[in-house]
């Protein structure tokens, strides 16, 4: 498994998230991944990106960018880019979901460098 952490952004939302490509470490790792589901081999496996919003212990974990119910709009473009870009995204880069959608013109910084008030 390869781990991320990424900023989601949105209008006015952060979104702290862990995401999880599932790409197995041997044999145990590919049977199990596709004993649940995932595919039989690590090719197929490592397609998938679990994304887990990170709130103190209470977040929402998906595989499918479609199984995020009423946060869609956000988490569905967000999961959806990260399942394409993981392989060329930083652990703690800003996923923009405006920048992605098209609706702006640059993508928005991390709320990390912004100065406190």
């Amino acid at each position: 498994m390869i781990s991320k952490l990424f900023e989601i952004r949105d209008r006015g939302t952060l979104i702290p998230v862990l995401a999880v490509q599932l790409e197995p470490r041997g044999e145990a790792e590919c049977w199990l991944l596709a004993h649940a589901g995932y595919g039989q081999t690590s090719l197929s496996q490592s397609r998938y990106i679990l994304l887990c919003r990170i709130e103190g212990g209470s977040g929402a974990c998906h595989c499918d960018p479609y199984d995020w119910g009423g946060q869609q709009r956000t988490m569905r473009a967000a999961h959806d880019y990260l399942t394409r870009m993981f392989d060329h995204l930083e652990s703690g880069a800003v996923v923009d979901v405006q920048y992605i959608l098209g609706e702006t013109l640059e993508a928005k910084t991390s709320e990390r460098l912004t100065p406190s008030k």
